[in-house]
């Protein structure tokens, strides 16, 4: 998931250099929402990684 965002920025990235500012924006947006997911997933796994020890 972490790769998906990664993806994401650069091509909103590229998209803002050549002035595409919807699809900039767009994957801009995606970019951080599937961030978040991965963060909450990434906390997640480490509360329940540690409960189990």
């Amino acid at each position: 998931m972490l790769r998906w965002t990664v993806i994401f920025i650069v091509l909103a990235i590229i998209a803002g250099i050549f002035g595409f500012g919807g699809i900039a924006a767009g994957a801009a947006s995606i970019a951080k929402v599937l961030f978040f997911i991965f963060l909450v997933l990434f906390v997640i796994s480490l509360i329940s990684g540690r409960t189990k020890v």
